[in-house]
């Protein structure tokens, strides 16, 4: 192997490229894969291809895996976007693939962000997978189960890749370091840009390049913090609001609310916000926690829910965010319960299994002289001239429905433990007014 700098990729081109690895034995990060005996690393030493599909963070080295396997098995390489690409990519791929067959060379089509794909686009790659026409790599930061058709992704291996970790970072820093020849990185800056690249290869090295760029046209001995600073503006962390990051902190903020922990779920609502994600969004699933989690142990606490979203609508930011950390806040310490949560869907099952029953005679609407006549709403008692208006012993479920379902059981916590005494003494004085009868 020539020397790591060694590198005939012009100048010109990113820093990100010039550093591109040429050997899996460069790569940064991924031991989980690319250490002796992973995954991977057999891939690359079993002498054959296989389809796969790299699922991870941008900036982890999905492309340059790809790349580099195309190289162990001296395969023709053909990359597709499928942010850019069409079918029409798919049949130019494999006609290319045809004719290095013909040649005697295998092929390795790898798709970049697989997941913009529709069905038909993927299922079109299925024939040609199977006929060992070529060998499919796809790339996607998204949950691939979710993302990538069944019959494709039964064809591949999944293999997950992860965000660089600070140490792989700091490598890749002193590589790029040593590359541009770049005045020394003081470590408060280096903590801090290796903080802002979160994980992302590419994110950091272009943030560096900038960096280095700015320090060469200031003059400057040293990369600091100010000079950071001054590189990176206003720019927000790495925020995927429309991927399986964005879907895992709002579960995070959903669970830490459900455990009763206000800190935890105010650090999640700020992630949030600081990643840019709309505050309406937060406002309505703070609406969903309070039905699905709380419930009737705090009644109140979904309508704070509900003036918490208006007041954001009111104020706007960042004023209106208080009121929504306000709600998160309350939903946290509030008492639990899923009881209601948990009736509605039981209730919808058994309805679905159940079928269609009759709705009784006395309780039926009578308007008309004909409906009375045939006995719509005979025998009805009217519960508010009944003894504390319950009228003990009516039945409300359908005829024959026996054992009447109990769908609600209110949780021993809040106000459903007075709301569960409640039903209790209702339900002693129906069995008792019903074997009476």
């Amino acid at each position: 192997m020539g020397d790591l700098f060694d590198d005939p990729r012009p100048p010109s081109a990113p820093l990100a490229e010039r550093l591109r690895p040429r050997t899996v034995d460069e790569v940064i990060g991924q031991a989980h894969l690319l250490g002796p005996g992973m995954p991977l690393r057999a891939a690359f030493e079993s002498g054959e291809p296989h389809s796969m599909i790299l699922w991870g963070p941008p900036g982890v080295g999905k492309t340059t895996l790809a790349r580099l396997m195309a190289d162990a098995f001296e395969a023709q390489f053909i990359q597709i976007s499928a942010v850019l690409g069409g079918v029409k990519d798919i049949r130019e791929a494999v006609e290319q693939a045809q004719m290095a067959r013909a040649q005697g060379r295998r092929t390795i089509v790898f798709v970049d962000e697989v997941h913009r794909f529709n069905k038909a686009q993927q299922d079109a790659f299925l024939p040609h997978v199977e006929s060992g026409l070529f060998t499919f790599i796809g790339a996607t930061t998204e949950n691939p189960s979710f993302e990538v058709n069944s019959a494709l992704l039964s064809r591949a291996t999944v293999h997950v890749l992860k965000a660089l970790g600070e140490d792989d970072l700091a490598e890749l820093l002193e590589r790029a370091r040593v590359l541009l020849e770049a005045p020394p990185l003081d470590e408060g800056a280096r903590r801090r840009l290796i903080a802002y690249a979160d994980g992302d290869a590419r994110r950091l090295l272009n943030t560096y390049e900038n960096l280095v760029r700015m320090a060469r046209r200031a003059q400057a001995p040293v990369l600091d913090e100010p000079l950071l600073e001054r590189s990176l503006g206003e720019q927000l962390r790495r925020y995927d609001k429309g991927g399986e990051q964005f879907y895992d902190t709002i579960s995070a903020l959903h669970k830490a609310v459900r455990g009763s922990d206000p800190d935890a779920a105010l650090y999640w609502f700020v992630r949030m916000l600081d990643g840019g994600v709309d505050p309406r969004y937060v406002s309505r699933r703070l609406i969903r926690m309070a039905t699905e989690d709380i419930g009737l142990a705090d009644p109140r606490a979904l309508r704070l829910a509900l003036d918490a979203a208006e007041t954001y609508e009111r104020l706007g930011s960042p004023e209106g965010e208080l009121a929504l950390a306000e709600a998160v806040v309350y939903l946290a310490v509030a008492p639990k319960s899923n009881a209601v949560y948990q009736a509605y869907n039981e209730a919808r099952a058994f309805v679905k299994k159940d079928g269609t029953r009759p709705v009784p005679l006395h309780l039926r609407n009578a308007p008309t002289k004909l409906m009375k006549d045939l006995d719509y709403g005979r025998d009805y008692r009217y519960a508010h001239d009944e003894e504390d208006a319950f009228a003990a012993g009516e039945r409300y479920f359908p005829e024959g429905m026996e054992p009447q379902p109990r769908f609600y059981h209110p949780a021993p916590r809040g106000l459903e433990i007075r709301i569960g005494e409640k039903l209790e003494e209702l339900r002693v004085r129906n069995e008792q007014s019903r074997k009476k009868r």
